[in-house]
């Protein structure tokens, strides 16, 4: 499937995106950090076959703009759902975070609860997973550490959504309430050998605390995945996202 890019100017600058599909609900797929539209090919054409699909590039990816200002959580939710208005993609929404997309999904329905469907969270980050940092050892503290000093040089990387994950966490918690919707967690069950053992435990921990958010929750394993579903095992990704839409459908009936 060849995807086909637009851009939408939104107050804060061009916004690279892609619109397929025909359908409710209205999908939004949401990147991980410095993810780029491409990550969703292998489940954009099934879900593209019964709902409308927005997926996009944020602020210094690919073809959308570099970001003038730091980009936290509030920032990212604001500049998407400005883009979608200007689009004309309509809201209530099934959100798909990946990763730290996952976080944006969350505050996006803290912030507006009445345009949010239903979410997936799709090897989610979990706000505790900001303290997972005290149990990483030397030698990866050390790498992050020169990765982080080389993407100070360029005049936009400090505005890099990496930096500000502690502030996209503090605007998660400043809001208490939570939409009571279906909420879907989909946790890849392969190991990461560079992973600690404790940090291991308690990110298992931290997504199965996702599934509190709401009364109506699911867990799926993909047992055959890391950090990367949506490319090892897209049948299991597009299922739940499926079961998702039946459970909002349910819902509205």
């Amino acid at each position: 499937m060849a995807i086909k890019r637009s851009k939408v100017s939104t107050s804060r600058g061009k916004i690279q995106y892609h619109w397929s599909g025909n359908g409710k609900p209205n999908i939004v797929l949401i990147n991980g950090g410095s993810g780029p539209i491409e990550g969703w090919m292998k489940i954009l054409p099934e879900l593209s076959e019964t709902s409308s699909v927005f997926s996009y590039n944020r602020f210094g990816v690919s073809g959308s703009d570099k970001p003038q200002e730091p980009q936290d959580g509030l920032t990212i939710v604001e500049t998407l759902r400005e883009a979608l208005k200007i689009v004309g993609f309509e809201p209530p929404f099934l959100l798909v975070g990946h990763s730290l997309g996952g976080l944006y999904a969350n505050l996006y329905a803290r912030h507006y609860p009445n345009e949010v469907a239903g979410i997936v969270f799709l090897e989610s980050s979990h706000p505790k997973d900001i303290g997972l940092d005290q149990y990483q050892g030397k030698v990866v503290k050390t790498i992050n550490k020169i990765l982080s000093m080389f993407d100070s040089l360029s005049p936009h990387k400090p505005f890099n959504e990496v930096h500000f994950v502690k502030r996209t966490v503090e605007q998660i918690h400043a809001i208490d309430y939570f939409p009571d919707i279906p909420v879907y967690v989909i946790t890849g069950g392969k190991e990461n050998r560079m992973m600690p053992e404790e940090v291991r435990k308690k990110r298992i921990e931290h997504q199965l605390e996702l599934l509190s958010l709401s009364s109506n929750s699911k867990h799926i394993l993909a047992e055959n995945s890391g950090h990367f579903p949506q490319f090892t095992e897209p049948k299991v990704v597009i299922d739940t996202i499926k079961d998702c839409i039946e459970q909002i459908q349910q819902k509205t009936l």
